[in-house]
């Protein structure tokens, strides 16, 4: 059984906890139509990934049988994985905020104006396709399916938690090595120093090895450069899309189209270009 709908229960005590104890403290944290809005995401992506999970694992399974090594399937083999899973994912998230197309679906978890653990929920139905495109080499090199599926299910788990205000920063130490709620509010912040920065799911050291960590220090202002001010669920999913779509039908050229669908997605527009 799927290892994150098996959390959910633990996922919705912990959401019913934040409510009251932010509650208590003055609230703020939540917005009933914005929260809403990401149980509405949740619902949808979770019947996409009922009805794609199966045939993901076959073509990890199948794709496995290729494999140039063999990673062995022992605790160790378990641990490598979910490191290297997590350093997969620090390429796979950057892309999402850099490549136009695969912005179309992160677009969704960025697209709440408040944080707390129910914008954890906030993910895009068609995340999981983009997904794949980064994670089908895994079992080419060895690592079996179940090893990738568990791996990853943990490390999807770990990141719920870094989605709130109520944890403040932690122990020096682990606020180097490990993404903390303090490093992915700064993420979450449309604030022109925190856009595109801490990429990192679950080990911090990726942004720091590679230049992309920003530590929260000015307040966070959640939210996109500019907000989509609606919480209709289908347009919180395929705004993005719909946009991208209308503009590579104006493309004039397959240099334009291409450069509509892998430029970053603040560097438009490219239909301005007559080369």
């Amino acid at each position: 059984m799927d290892l994150i709908f098996m959390a959910l229960p633990v996922f919705a005590f912990l959401i019913l906890a934040e409510v009251v104890f932010t509650s208590l403290q003055g609230g703020g944290v939540y917005a009933l139509k914005d929260f809403a809005g990401s149980m509405s995401q949740l619902g949808i992506n979770s019947v996409v990934r009922l009805g794609t999970g199966g045939a993901l694992i076959s073509l990890h399974f199948f794709l496995y049988q290729f494999r140039v090594f063999d990673v062995p399937n022992t605790v160790w083999g378990w641990i490598f994985t979910f490191v290297v899973i997590d350093f997969v994912f620090y390429w796979y998230h950057r892309a999402q905020h850099r490549v136009r197309f695969m912005w179309c679906a992160h677009v969704v978890h960025h697209s709440s104006e408040h944080m707390n653990l129910g914008t954890a929920l906030r993910q895009s139905p068609t995340g999981p396709f983009t997904r794949a495109l980064f994670y089908w080499p895994l079992p080419l090199l060895g690592f079996h399916p179940l090893l990738v599926a568990s791996a990853g299910a943990v490390a999807t788990i770990y990141g719920f938690w870094t989605h709130t205000e109520v944890v403040k920063k932690l122990w020096g130490p682990l606020e180097w090595l490990l993404v903390t709620p303090s490093h992915h509010r700064a993420h979450h912040g449309s604030n022109p120093e925190y856009v595109d920065r801490n990429y990192g799911n679950v080990f911090i050291v990726w942004d720091r090895l590679f230049g992309t960590f920003e530590p929260e220090v000015a307040p966070v202002r959640y939210g996109l450069l500019t907000n989509i001010n609606t919480y209709n669920p289908l347009r919180i999913a395929f705004a993005e899309w719909v946009r991208l779509f209308k503009d590579s039908f104006q493309a004039r050229s397959l240099r334009q189209l291409g450069q509509l669908w892998f430029r970053p997605p603040r560097s438009q527009p490219v239909l301005l270009d007559t080369n």
